[in-house]
């Protein structure tokens, strides 16, 4: 991992609860610079006016492409929404500058895309659809059940105001197990919803269910079944700095990658 240099941070989105609570760590974090902000409704203010926070010098641009044109830029760190998050990205690659993006709602078709044009840039990045130390080693886990314990379903459970269902560390888990798990359709063959949705979203048979209630944060519980046993695997935010320790890992690692990484799991020694 890289210490030659400080690492330049541009944050986008810091008025929203992930981006404020990423600059807090950055103000505390060794190593890196936050340098600037994009706020679409804020161009020219300063982030310490913005944000209450004393001692945050960077300008706030409500255009990206004047952000890094007129900044040195090393790491853009997102939490915006995915519409904004992927022109976010593609601003990013374009201008050189390594993107660690915690933005949901992007499909696999889409990060093969931009991981082509960061192959050809030589360029590094990750998209994480969670950065919770233990929500990523929950991931992990559930990969290594699922080949033992095929029936499985995954329940997460986040704020109201998260608009996207389910969430990417869902999908995520999902796509990790189906990699081990031996694919079936779970439940009676002849089961019948009385309530359209009862049953959750399919995914390869195994079923996907979305909880969203005021007081949660993030969580998420993984459950297997087998004959006369069931194996819960669970994880909960309950303060966003939870996240904050993943957010800085991949912001300093990125520095060493040539490619563009989908989950922190996979730059997880």
């Amino acid at each position: 991992m890289t210490d030659k240099k400080t690492i330049r941070v541009v944050v986008a989105g810091p008025r929203g609860r992930m981006g404020s609570e990423t600059i807090r760590m950055i103000a505390k974090a060794e190593g890196l610079d936050l340098v600037a902000a994009i706020d679409h409704n804020h161009d020219g203010e300063r982030i310490e006016d913005l944000l209450g926070v004393a001692g945050l010098s960077g300008r706030v641009y409500a255009d990206s492409d004047a952000c890094f044109s007129n900044e040195e830029v090393d790491v853009l760190i997102d939490f915006t929404n995915p519409e904004a998050g992927k022109q976010n990205l593609q601003k990013a690659i374009d201008y050189g500058v390594r993107p660690v993006i915690g933005t949901s709602g992007f499909t696999n078709e889409e990060v093969k895309s931009y991981r082509s044009q960061m192959n050809d840039k030589k360029l590094g990045g990750i998209i994480a659809p969670n950065f919770a130390i233990g929500a990523v080693l929950v991931m992990k886990f559930s990969q290594m059940a699922a080949k033992y314990f095929p029936d499985a379903e995954i329940i997460e459970l986040h704020h109201d105001k998260k608009k996207d269902a389910p969430s990417g560390t869902a999908i995520k888990t999902a796509e990790l197990m189906m990699k081990t798990r031996e694919s079936k359709k779970q439940g009676a063959p002849d089961e019948k919803e009385t309530l359209p949705g009862a049953r959750g979203a399919d995914f390869d048979g195994m079923r996907i269910h979305s909880v969203r209630l005021p007081g949660l944060i993030a969580h998420q519980e993984v459950l297997f079944g087998g004959k006369g046993e069931l194996l819960t695997l669970r994880h909960d935010s309950m303060d966003r700095a939870s996240f904050m320790t993943g957010v800085y890992y991949a912001t300093k690692t990125v520095m060493d990658l040539d490619t563009l990484v989908y989950g922190l799991e996979n730059i997880l020694d």
